[in-house]
């Protein structure tokens, strides 16, 4: 039986170290690390998720800023707020709430954020110096997978990597990060012929699919570790990942849970990044 690798444990330690390190630059620069959330309309995951961000602020003592507009508010509108964050000392990370409404280009409103200041990590910017080696941030869930693995020990020199899912928010840039610590990674998505073959080969398997209980026993190697991004809910209410839990953990060596896995250490980068974006400052 698998290994559970405890995010919530491991986001908490994290976040004691935010907060000590938050104190010395208060005392030592007399600044204050300060994150703008700006969240349109009412889409209540995304409720849920500010929430959760203003709270893990406040518990680490960074100033948090709160922008809640409605669901209609014009591109333009949106841009010129961002433009004041951009030129606002107290706040040195902005972060924009996804999915936004259809008539607003979310490409542009993310190229709009001052890089400086791109906690999120999407800014085109950001992305090329990723896939160069040097970005000013990484994006928040594939950067607390990485500390995941790290802090779990495991070593990812030479070793097969599988990352089930190609979004630019995580498919995408944990490929980069598992590629820079020298593993040999393979990206499978909808068209990937064969799926399950290729996933067997997988000594590091990361599902980030949105598709709840996709990963089964059988696409699973015998001793691999697995880190599941997935957060879906099901008709009876319950939050599953992407892959089946009990019959995946039977054949790995170490796996994370969902809820408290890799959800947990998301926050705690957004709040890392925060952090690094005022000490630049």
């Amino acid at each position: 039986m698998a290994v559970i690798i405890e995010g919530n444990k491991i986001a908490r330690e994290i976040s004691e170290q935010i907060r000590a390190d938050a104190v010395t630059l208060k005392k030592t620069k007399g600044i204050i690390p300060g994150l703008a959330v700006v969240l349109l309309g009412n889409d209540p995951a995304s409720e849920i998720y500010v929430k959760r961000k203003i709270k893990a602020c406040s518990e680490i003592g960074f100033l948090s800023r709160e922008y809640r507009l409605p669901g209609n508010t014009s591109e333009g509108e949106l841009v010129k707020l961002i433009d004041n964050l951009n030129t606002d000392d107290s706040i040195h990370g902005i972060l924009v709430q996804l999915p936004l409404p259809k008539h607003i280009s979310a490409d542009k409103i993310i190229t709009a954020i001052d890089p400086r200041k791109d906690v999120d990590g999407f800014h085109p910017y950001n992305s090329g110096a990723l896939l160069s080696g040097s970005p000013l941030f990484v994006p928040c869930t594939p950067r607390g997978i990485m500390e995941l693995i790290c802090r779990t020990r495991i070593n990812l020199s030479g070793k097969e990597a599988v990352v089930v899912g190609r979004s630019n928010i995580v498919g995408k840039p944990v490929a980069l990060l598992l590629l820079a610590q020298h593993a040999t990674v393979t990206i499978c998505h909808s068209r990937t012929v064969n799926i399950s073959e290729v996933t067997r080969r997988a000594d590091i398997l990361i599902a980030a699919v949105g598709k709840p209980h996709m990963i089964t026993a059988e696409m699973v190697k015998e001793g691999a570790v697995i880190i599941d991004v997935g957060v879906n809910r099901l008709d009876n209410g319950k939050l599953v990942g992407d892959v089946a839990f009990e019959e995946a953990a039977a054949r790995a060596s170490y796996i994370t849970p969902v809820p408290g896995g890799v959800g947990p250490m998301t926050i705690a980068m957004l709040m890392k990044n925060t952090l690094e974006a005022a000490k630049r400052k």
